[in-house]
């Protein structure tokens, strides 16, 4: 795939949204101007619960939408609704006539007896009863028959039907969706499958299915950093529209072109992505700030004069009571907009010693395969340390490892006698479904969290569960509720070492938030798995990076400063495709000033076109080979080191994008 000069520089920026691929978007939205999805008057409820009243919200072809809100405030649920999964109560739901729906759940279902290849092959299935019925037609044609010139043509109407489909690869394409998505052994059961893995092959069955309105429940949940940012590019370019419910930031302005917030039953529309809703947002809070001082200032005046003139209630003087009511009423209904926090306060844990957590020498293999070799690090007071890597590296190893529920090949773990571990389970395997919420947390009606003893009711309730949903099963809670769940039960165990395995899948944008200002003052030691790279900028102080062959490298700093140093190794490390290599001394410092440009730099410019050149037909042909079925079929055991090789030649082509962007700019004045 061939990318725009001039944009796809930005692409590689953690903390620049893709502004030019957003106005993209706009102008692809601005050009139809035709409704893929008009929802009027939306109305839902549970029991005693609204989730929506009166909602109507409209989807263009080929927009982009954000869905954001709390835990619980029906987003998951309205995208049942549009994908036909879930009743209303009430209102209408259009879909421009023909159009297609594909939905990506956040907890997938698929047939007890799937594969892989045939979870993700049953997508589509018009078209695998199509090439079914041709493959039938065809079999039978080889054989005399007196009905042969009827065959003919339903075989020529099949084969017009599959092109249009384009489904002759079809089976290559859905290996090659797999690999993008990094899931392999195909032929595998899915029943048998980690719940990431089974949203991954969910997120290649949706892909594949290039509906005209795609919903996306967390679709990064469960995918690598590089992984992530090949989905950002898929789904800018993706023809249909899309709207997706993500808790990754980065992911929202680099592919959004709308956000759309859930609050107490209704929809809030703000234009851009995340940052622009930032902005909107405080603007808006703002601005009603000052009407709220306004309105208040005018309802005082007037309940003073109400009070000191009772005996002028009558005649002309009734208008400035009814006016008083009025601007009551008005009051009333223009409340600031009230967002429901959850409390994360850590108390002051147990004290730490010299030793908080050292790895001697740790390996460990399963069979041929090496997830980690040699690794020594030492974790010291104060520390938050992100690990990082491919899905299936060892990362989940390693943890399990250093809390001792799996042994190491080879090494030691040595935790100091004074550190207290709490772990965090990304697979919610210590909720017991069968126990009601409040069970789940604690057996004791009095808790201590935070160094405060509090009721364990109200502390449930300051993690925004009331009390009616106190008593209701764990196994009826969403997954973002399990997770604020997992974080009550945290809190409650004092610990001054926190272990946490993907903390952030699932939870709502508003307890991320809250979370990670609680960890990044969190006195103790903290040790965390994710691959939010928003997450990692604003929390991590050092990054555990699994690299693939057992290789575990440390690295100090947040994600934004070690993807920028990654990505000079790898330019550094590639082979020179024009002009003569440049020596170290050569080499331009990254300099974001306004400094014109010295003799090298211009020297250099002159040639980065040749280069991204060069790259850009080595990321072509990459991507050949990727997509040549001979290359699955006939040396399967090289699809990886391909991936791998691609991968890098792709990393190496947007580095140099930006260096030729920062250039060209500072020429620029």
């Amino acid at each position: 795939m061939r990318r725009c000069f001039q944009c796809e520089q930005l692409q590689y920026v953690q903390t620049t949204p893709t502004a030019a691929h957003r106005e993209i978007g706009k102008r692809k939205a601005d050009e139809h101007h035709v409704n893929v999805l008009n929802v009027q008057n939306l109305r839902k409820s549970f029991g005693t619960r609204t989730v929506f009243e009166g909602v109507s919200f409209a989807i263009d072809e080929g927009e982009k939408v954000g869905l954001i809100g709390a835990n619980g405030s029906g987003k998951t649920t309205l995208f049942r609704i549009v994908a036909g999964e879930e009743g209303r109560n009430d209102g209408t739901i259009a879909l421009k006539r023909g159009a297609s729906v594909g939905y990506l759940a956040q907890e997938p279902r698929f047939q007890p007896d799937a594969t892989i290849r045939s979870a993700v092959s049953a997508g589509h299935p018009e078209l695998l009863a199509s090439l079914r019925s041709y493959q039938e037609i065809s079999a039978t044609l080889a054989k005399p028959h007196s009905d042969h010139e009827r065959l003919l043509a339903r075989q020529g109407d099949l084969m017009a039907r599959i092109d249009a489909l384009g489904g002759w690869d079809w089976q290559h394409r859905v290996e090659t969706m797999l690999t993008r998505v990094g899931v392999d052994a195909w032929d595998r059961p899915v029943a048998g499958l980690s719940g990431g893995e089974q949203k991954r092959v969910a997120l290649a069955r949706a892909l594949l299915q290039q509906p005209d309105l795609l919903l996306l429940d967390e679709p990064t949940n469960h995918l690598d950093a590089d992984t992530t940012l090949w989905l950002e590019e898929h789904l800018v370019e993706y023809p249909g529209a899309v709207m997706l419910i993500t808790h990754d930031r980065y992911f929202l302005d680099r592919v959004v072109t709308r956000m759309i917030e859930v609050s107490r039953a209704e929809l809030t529309t703000y234009p851009g992505g995340y940052t622009e809703y930032l902005e909107a947002k405080s603007e808006r809070i703002e601005r009603m700030t000052v009407e709220e001082q306004k309105r208040g200032k005018l309802i005082r005046q007037e309940l003073a004069w109400v009070k000191r003139s009772p005996s002028a209630r009558t005649g002309k003087q009734k208008a400035r009571i009814h006016r008083l009511e009025r601007t009551r009423e008005a009051h009333a209904r223009q409340q600031l907009p009230k967002q429901d926090v959850v409390d994360i306060a850590f108390g002051a844990p147990p004290r730490l010693g010299r030793t908080v957590l050292d790895l001697h020498e740790i390996s460990k293999s399963y069979d041929d395969r090496i997830l980690i070799e040699d690794l020594s690090t030492r974790l010291r007071a104060g520390e938050r340390i992100g690990v990082i890597g491919p899905n299936g590296a060892g990362k989940t190893t390693l943890l399990r490892i250093i809390l001792g529920e799996e042994t190491p090949g080879s090494g030691a773990v040595e935790v100091g006698v004074n550190t207290r571990i709490a772990y965090y389970d990304q697979g919610r395997e210590e909720l017991d479904p069968s126990l009601l919420v409040h069970e789940a947390v604690s057996d004791q009606e009095w808790v201590t969290a935070g160094g405060q003893r509090t009721h364990l009711r109200s502390y449930l309730e300051s993690f925004l569960f009331p009390s009616e949903v106190q008593s209701q099963r764990v196994a009826s809670l969403s997954g973002g509720e399990r997770n604020r769940l997992l974080l009550a039960r945290l809190l409650l165990q004092e610990a001054n070492l926190l272990i946490l395995d993907e903390p952030t899948n699932d939870l709502d944008l508003m307890t991320l938030q809250v979370l990670e200002s609680a960890l990044a003052t969190f006195p103790g030691c903290v040790l965390v798995v994710t691959h939010d790279r928003f997450f990692l900028d604003k929390v991590a102080t050092g990054l555990l990076v699994f690299e693939g062959a057992g290789v575990v490298r440390r690295h100090e700093g947040s994600y934004d400063l070690y993807r920028r140093v990654r990505d000079e190794r790898l330019a550094a490390a590639a082979p020179a495709k024009a002009g003569k290599p440049k020596s170290p001394e050569a080499a331009p410092r990254a300099d974001h000033g306004t400094r014109r440009l010295s003799y090298m730099e211009k020297r250099e410019l002159e040639s980065i076109e040749v280069e991204i050149v060069s790259a850009e037909a080595d990321v072509a042909q990459y991507e050949r080979r990727l997509a040549d079925p001979a290359l699955y079929s006939d040396r399967p055991d090289e699809v990886e080191q391909v991936t791998l090789a691609y991968q890098e030649a792709k990393a190496r082509a947007e580095t140099l994008y930006a260096r030729w962007a920062e250039l060209e700019e500072r020429q620029a004045g």
